[in-house]
């Protein structure tokens, strides 16, 4: 194998793909990006067995042929190498299973591993397809992925939950995260060839790596999925992934429809807050409570070891007071979401779930649980 690359077409790529790649594995082939080149184009692959990505990129091919070579190392070096460089890639079985990267006066040699023994996920037999544009794409991700859950016991919580559904009587396209103590759901009409589409619980890792790629593209990406794989196809990228195996919870019981209590306030002012007072707060959970009056918001922490923290936003508000209490990261994540310049919640009382929506933004819907503080 020999081909020559620009240096930035090269680094981009390997951009691209070697996060997929753990830095830590006990399956050495896995630490390596498998490189292919022929008919002009250089063809990249990683993968860690749950996960693969392709993506292709022009390149001077003198001759085809393949090899693996360690993803990191490869990435540091095209990354350290001077713009506007050329790379030659050279790799010759009878050579010692090493390959060659010369770029003006620098030389490296890295050890490879078979071509052969690099696992690749089949992604045949994906039926349901449709294409989803990639502003779409980025906002369903953006809107819900905050509330994936990190706890690996509850596996099915540890993605987000793509369904097609009824919203109104319109057909969408519906995400879902929840980590048991805040929920996201955002929703975008559904796109032709999606209807039918079984639920599919797409894992936290995909969910990130899908949400870096498309921010460089503003076409369709194409959406293609099975009971156990989903695929993401666009410009020269192929993600494929297995889905989740298990069952996400029925998420609408928890979502409140007979909340009388409306709260709007500015969420700029309101996260500005909350951050400033949650500051004296030393416990892993950060409780802010909000005790809510008539026009206004009072914001109170107390710590046993900082001491306490007050402050009063305005606010529109006209029922009863009363008093809740919240997980401070939990706003911040919400008011993060907020385009507008009114966030509303909906409550009832100081336990029951609180609806928060962006008055924006009729596509998002936010769930909060409230502590006891």
């Amino acid at each position: 194998m020999q081909l020559i690359i620009e240096r930035g077409a090269l680094l981009r790529t390997l951009g691209h793909i070697h996060s997929v790649v753990e830095r830590r594995n006990t399956i050495p082939i896995l630490s390596n990006v498998l490189i292919e080149a022929r008919d002009g184009q250089l063809h990249l692959t990683a993968t860690d067995l749950d996960l693969a990505i392709v993506e292709s990129v022009p390149a001077n091919v003198v001759q085809a042929g393949s090899t693996t070579a360690p993803a990191h190392t490869l990435f540091d070096i095209v990354r350290k190498l001077a713009e506007g460089t050329d790379v030659e890639l050279t790799y010759r079985a009878e050579e010692g299973g090493r390959m060659t990267l010369a770029a003006g006066r620098s030389r490296f040699q890295l050890q490879c591993l078979p071509r052969e023994d690099f696992p690749v996920i089949a992604d045949a037999g994906l039926p349901h397809r449709f294409a989803l544009p990639a502003k779409a794409l980025r906002d369903l991700i953006d809107k819900t992925r905050f509330a994936i859950s990190t706890e690996e016991t509850r596996y099915y919580l540890n993605g987000i939950y793509v369904h097609a559904t009824e919203s109104n009587g319109l057909a969408v396209l519906r995400g879902v995260a929840t980590d048991g103590h805040r929920l996201a759901r955002f929703e975008v009409p559904l796109p032709p060839g999606a209807a039918g589409l079984p639920g599919a619980i797409v894992p936290r890792k995909t969910v990130n790596e899908v949400r870096k790629l498309v921010d460089e593209t503003e076409g369709d990406v194409e959406v293609s999925l099975s009971d156990t794989k989903i695929r993401f196809a666009f410009d020269d990228i192929v993600l494929t992934s297995k889905l989740i195996d298990g069952s996400f919870p029925e998420y609408s019981r928890v979502i409140p429809t007979g909340n009388d209590k409306v709260l709007e306030i500015d969420p700029r002012l309101f996260a500005a807050a909350v951050d400033r007072v949650s500051t004296i707060s030393t416990d892993k959970t950060r409780a802010v409570k909000l005790i809510l009056d008539q026009d206004r918001i009072t914001l109170q922490v107390t710590s046993p070891d900082n001491g306490s923290a007050v402050e009063e936003v305005a606010a529109s508000y006209r029922a009863s007071p009363m008093e809740i209490g919240f997980n401070a990261k939990y706003l911040l994540d919400i008011t993060q979401q907020i385009g507008s310049d009114v966030l509303r919640m909906v409550l009832a009382d100081s336990l029951a779930p609180t609806l928060v929506r962006d008055q924006g933004d009729d596509a998002t819907l936010y769930v909060l649980m409230p502590m006891r503080v």
